[in-house]
């Protein structure tokens, strides 16, 4: 029997942002990066709670955490001042993911400035990767960087996670990382982005998830899983959520939208309503740790969010 969740849900990964103001350089009206999702042009419109909110019409929505934007470089802490005005305009986001270059000699005092701010729990600065698992071996990300390593290292000193958005093919390097550092909480942002659905693809992603998985200071969100230029649909994405829930244990894993850049491939309804669908038929007490109570532990958020 299937019983899609109706409760109350912590969206753990999303962004709001004002493009209006420039500080984010990919959203300026002259920009075109390269992107997952192809062209983004519907993304340079502000998104702010209201936003949210009323693409999220019909869920219990009680909370956010709102990831970096890719903010411009020399103004970390800016962007977090940002996204606390942004917090006491609207009462969201919850809690906040700051960027910081992790290989930059003055990284520490950035962490420290950053730990210090009330919305931040941790931090994420992408790794970069090889375009393909074929070259990873030869290409290895920052994972395996020397001095940015050094500046992993301050995490746990300053009491914050870090957020692991990187393809698949480089979970062996990060297993490494999580592994010489226990201590520091780790969550994979987008299921390790599982974009290559071949029967290989799938069978890679999956022995790469259970490599990382075997960590007990990883957890893992689905979130950002579409595909581009494919509608995002059940059918299309229940194996990519099944495979992460079995792999991971319904304690470890978050539920997130990822909007409004996974708007680009389907509406709140769409993914959101589809995660409970496939969802569905798991037991109440596991469906509500992977909408709610998981983000809330993982993320350190108020405890008064149990009892909506």
């Amino acid at each position: 029997m299937s019983t899609p969740y109706r409760g109350p849900i912590v969206d753990a990964h999303q962004h709001f942002w004002e493009p209006g103001l420039g500080r984010q350089p990919w959203l300026r009206p002259e920009a075109r990066i390269p992107f997952r999702y192809g062209d983004y042009e519907a993304l340079k419109r502000s998104y702010l709670p209201p936003d949210l909110l009323a693409d999220a019409d019909g869920f219990d929505i009680v909370g956010t955490v709102t990831m970096e934007t890719e903010w411009e470089l020399d103004d970390p802490v800016g962007e977090m001042e940002y996204t606390e005005g942004v917090a006491e305009r609207f009462g969201l986001p919850t809690a906040s993911v700051a960027h910081a270059v992790l290989r930059e000699p003055g990284v520490e005092a950035v962490l420290e400035r950053l730990a210090a701010r009330p919305l931040v729990r941790g931090v994420r600065n992408k790794p970069g990767q090889a375009s393909s698992g074929a070259l990873a071996h030869s290409h290895p990300s920052l994972l395996s960087d020397t001095d940015w390593r050094r500046g992993y290292a301050l995490l746990q000193r300053y009491g914050l996670d870090f957020e692991l958005q990187v393809a698949w093919w480089h979970f062996g390097e990060a297993a490494d990382l999580v592994a010489t550092f226990p201590e520091t909480q780790v969550i994979v942002n987008h299921a390790g982005l599982p974009a290559d659905r071949s029967p290989e693809g799938i069978a890679g992603w999956t022995a790469a998830l259970r490599t990382l998985a075997a960590h007990d200071n990883v957890a893992i969100k689905i979130s950002g899983i579409g595909l581009a230029g494919v509608p995002w649909t059940v059918s299309n994405n229940r194996r990519i959520v099944e495979t992460v829930a079995d792999v991971f244990g319904t304690e470890r894993i978050m539920f997130a939208s990822n909007f409004p850049v996974d708007g680009l491939t389907g509406t709140y309804r769409d993914i959101m309503g589809g995660y409970t669908e496939i969802a569905g038929s798991w037991s109440p007490a596991e469906q509500r740790a992977a909408f709610l109570t998981n983000a809330v532990r993982l993320y350190r958020l108020p405890e008064a969010l149990l009892q909506s």
